[in-house]
């Protein structure tokens, strides 16, 4: 529609709807501010670099459940606010601090910081979840398992080399700190939690070539995976508990689309095309 973005005035419309909206206007890392007006028209995002500052960065999602979530987003937080101590003693006292050290990481590409940071405010923010009354639980134990992994993975080697992070649901987003990482990482996952039906080609959706850099071209190459040394279980396997991966890297943000045909929206009406 050649709307020139001015100030973030798309970004506050945008937040109307949603957090994640007003953030998705833009590639890269992003800052959602906290804003200071009643109104809330200075609640928006920012850039804080585009997707070429950090580009060694790899992320794997595993999608736990897409069922629908038991407490909406939205519901959810209305609830903490009214009803959670922690969260108010985490939004004057940690957050502000946390998020001036993760511009500083994402600036220098301190990964060690940038996971450290990244967990431990992912770990807090399911805490004021399970602070509030009643207590929302959006993660799971399969969840709770790809948490351990990546813990006990990071504490063997010294430094971290995964972060993980949660939203309002229990799909873990896992961030690698190079591609190479990354192979290693696929490879442990696969172990744990290997397909349900043996398609590999479908079980990991966005960038394929991973597979090939972890040495994993078909399903026998997944079955005869060795256990990971720093995990004491080893010889227990979760087929089916997760539903597939996504390999994919920081994105771009909207961009015009030359051949209107590839367009969602009616360039006439504004509406989705088909309404």
């Amino acid at each position: 529609m050649n709307v020139k973005e001015d100030y973030g005035e798309l970004s506050s419309i945008a937040r109307q709807g949603s957090g994640s909206a007003c953030r998705s206007l833009y590639g890269g890392f992003v800052k959602w501010c906290m804003g200071k007006k009643d109104d809330g028209s200075d609640s928006l995002a920012v850039q804080l670099a585009d997707e070429t500052h950090w580009n060694d960065l790899v992320i794997i999602i595993a999608v736990v459940s897409s069922k629908q979530k038991e407490t909406s987003s939205t519901s959810g937080m209305r609830d903490t606010v009214e009803t959670s101590p922690l969260l108010q003693y985490r939004a004057q006292t940690v957050v502000p601090s946390r998020v001036l050290k993760m511009e500083e990481a994402i600036k220098n590409q301190d990964f060690e910081s940038f996971a450290k940071l990244t967990c431990a405010d992912s770990n807090q923010f399911h805490a004021v979840c399970l602070d509030t009354s009643p207590p929302i639980f959006y993660m799971n134990d399969t969840s709770h398992r790809i948490i351990s992994l990546v813990e006990k993975w990071n504490q063997s080697e010294g430094t971290p080399q995964v972060a993980y992070t949660f939203d309002a649901g229990p799909n873990a987003v896992l961030i690698a700190r190079n591609r190479k990482t990354a192979a290693v990482l696929l490879q442990k996952l696969l172990y744990y939690f290997p397909p349900q039906d043996k398609d590999l080609s479908s079980y990991l959706v966005g960038d394929k070539s991973i597979l090939g850099d972890a040495g994993l071209h078909s399903i026998e190459d997944v079955e005869v995976l060795s256990a990971p040394p720093e995990m004491k279980i080893q010889d227990q396997k979760f087929k089916g508990d997760v539903s597939y991966f996504i390999c994919s890297r920081l994105g771009t943000g909207p961009k015009v689309v030359a051949d209107e045909n590839q367009a969602l929206i009616d360039s006439v009406t504004g509406l989705p095309k088909g309404v």
